[in-house]
């Protein structure tokens, strides 16, 4: 039982709430975040220091009516609870349960939907214009963290903003600086000046007779470095030279300090940036001492913190990756990884600690990390461009325009293709083959285990001319003996027969092809299984083949049906005239719903029990 927590249904009891008594609410749902992320896995560490930022927020504001623009749902939990999903919160990420980021079909609450990093900006200047435009005096405001702040698209948000005087509130959630050095009674008399109505008033009156040049110019800079130099030299003049007002920074854990803050704020007109310092974790003593692993923990004693590990019945692909790529690398200095912001989620933490100068984290920056890589190889370098398959495709127009055309060759490791499990639709990455195959030039591979990993990587070292592309799947992989399997290159554009038959041939991609072997042994002599690892360059050679031999394909692949390789088998057979009929099985033309990634592939029939009851219907029928 929760005092206060249980009483609250909706943003509006809080308003009854005092000081005191939102801060024993703080309290309790750090507590509640921990008890349910401690059965359902989340994104813990993030919301735990954002509690008081939110409660702060929904206490001085009037949402659905005023916006609260999330970048990255990871700070959103405690917002989630206050906003009439305190119950079904104990549904987190599972499958018909509420989405782990914020998604304004679940909620109206939920202003724009929050699963990749570095828009919320951008969507919330857009809602602040459309606000302004039909006349509406709604608040909208954007909350991101500072590691978000380095993307792009943040900073192309910033500098539309800052040139528009929209009414616009940035809240910046920094949880990287010490908060001890922005304790003490200047910040707090600073922050009071500055969001004072009457100093505010004066403030305006003063700019407006002065004009936009000459002598107020100068007095601009003079209380800026003023400012800076009471800051103990923290340069707050960024956000300023882009026109935004700028407050802070402020203790962001202080839930007295963040309401006052926000009330003064909150009528002020204009872009504006109010700058908390938080500590991510906040509250729970295991996340505050290691914020990097209980970012996303999994499943643990909430007493304890002891965490509990998952069943692993095979090494994880990332963890392939991570240990093959040192190997490469040892024989060959030329080699270099790069990641955006992903060196533990891409497995590039051994090599990051072997080979610290031929590593580069480049922060949420897929745009960057792409033409980054394109110099690198242009320099005479092998890079590894290691980045989600969701999150590559911010970087599409560089991985044609800068890799390409110029036929680089760096080699793109996408992790998390095809299904992700519980993260759902924001993270799935269904859209690669369908997207990249498409691009001149460009080799498209996708492993069946473990072992055609290693040896994918090996061919990409050892033999590749242009841009390269190995995507892999989230999790764990077959079950090969990939340690000591010796390296082998696997020409481009061939295809592998994995079992010969004479009514149905699977035509499979990744490691749909070792479930689809495994369901064929159930009908000895009746179907074959061919593993098309690379879907470009294509094997029409051995598509042709197939075409004449069986009665009937059936291709399988955990991306979407529509420009993967279903489309790309059906092109292929038309261009030969065949006239063998084919079935795609893959990702349907939707969203996929977050569930865990068994269920999803039983969902999309792309398991092993699946795949044979699909046989066995097709075989039934052609008799």
């Amino acid at each position: 039982m929760y005092e206060i927590l249980d009483s609250i249904n909706s943003p509006a009891d809080l308003k009854a709430l005092n000081l005191e008594q939102l801060k024993q609410l703080c309290d309790e749902i750090r507590q509640y975040m921990v008890e349910c992320c401690a059965v359902n896995p989340g994104h813990l560490g993030a919301s735990l220091g954002a509690v008081e930022l939110i409660v702060g927020w929904h206490y001085v504001y009037d949402a659905p009516e005023d916006k609260l623009v999330f970048d990255v749902g990871h700070q959103a939990y405690a917002h989630k609870i206050l906003t009439g999903r305190r119950e079904s919160f104990k549904t987190l990420r599972t499958e018909g349960g509420i989405s782990g980021f914020t998604k304004p079909s679940e909620s109206p609450y939920d202003a724009f939907v929050a699963g990749h990093a570095s828009n919320s900006i951008s969507a919330a200047l857009g809602l602040a214009e459309a606000a302004r435009l039909a006349g509406r005096t709604e608040k909208v405001c954007a909350l991101i963290g500072d590691g978000a702040l380095t993307g792009g698209l943040a900073f192309e948000g910033i500098n539309n903003a800052g040139a528009s005087k929209a009414d616009l509130l940035i809240i910046l959630n920094d949880n990287e600086i010490a908060i001890e050095h922005n304790h003490g009674g200047l910040h707090n008399y600073l922050l009071r000046i500055s969001t004072s109505r009457k100093y505010n008033a004066f403030r305006n009156k003063v700019w407006d007779a002065l004009g936009e040049r000459g002598f107020r110019q100068f007095l601009q800079r003079w209380h800026r470095g003023l400012r800076s130099w009471l800051l103990r030299g923290r340069d707050i003049g960024y956000f300023e030279n882009f026109g935004f007002r700028y407050f802070g920074p402020v203790d962001g854990n202080d839930i007295r300090v963040v309401v006052t803050a926000l009330q003064r704020i909150k009528n002020l007109k204009g872009p504006r940036v109010v700058h908390f310092i938080t500590k991510k974790g906040k509250g729970y003593a295991p996340a505050e001492a290691d914020p990097v692993t209980w970012h996303a923990p999994g499943r643990f004693n909430p007493e304890t913190g002891e965490r509990i590990p998952g069943r692993r019945d095979a090494d994880r692909y990332q963890d392939v990756l991570g240990d093959v790529l040192c190997e490469l690398a040892a024989k060959d200095p030329a080699i270099v990884a790069i990641t955006p912001a992903m060196t533990g989620g891409s497995g590039l933490n051994r090599f990051a600690k072997e080979y610290p100068d031929r590593f580069f984290d480049v922060g949420i920056e897929e745009e960057h990390a792409a033409t980054f890589s394109a110099g690198l190889a242009a320099g005479g370098l092998k890079p590894f461009c290691c980045i989600y398959s969701s999150f590559s495709q911010r970087a599409y127009d560089q991985i044609i325009h800068d890799i390409a055309l110029q036929e680089l060759p760096v080699v793109l490791c996408f992790d998390r293709a095809g299904l992700v499990g519980e993260d759902g639709a924001t993270h799935t990455g269904a859209f690669d083959l369908a997207a990249y195959r498409s691009i001149p030039g460009v080799t498209v591979s996708s492993p069946r285990d473990e072992t055609e990993l290693a040896n994918l990587l090996y061919t990409a070292a050892t033999t590749q001319h242009g841009p390269f592309i190995i995507r892999y799947p989230r999790g764990c992989g077959e079950g090969a003996a990939w340690k000591d399997a010796p390296r082998q290159a696997l020409e481009p554009g061939k295809a592998e027969e994995l079992c010969s038959g004479s009514e149905i041939a699977i035509i499979a991609t990744g490691p749909v092809a070792t479930a689809a072997l495994k369901a064929a042994e159930a009908f000895p002599g009746k179907v074959g299984v061919f593993n098309f690892r690379y879907l470009k360059p294509f094997d029409e050679e051995t598509l042709a083949r197939v075409a004449r031999t069986y009665k009937y394909i059936v291709t399988a692949e955990d991306g979407c049906l529509k420009g993967g390789l279903y489309s790309e088998v059906c092109e292929s057979l038309a261009r030969l005239g065949s006239h063998t009929p084919v079935e795609g099985i893959g990702i349907a033309d939707e969203f996929v719903a977050h569930a865990p990634q068994s269920r999803q592939r039983a969902i999309y029939g792309l398991d092993e029990n699946s795949l044979r009851k699909k046989i066995q219907n097709l075989l039934e029928n052609q008799k």
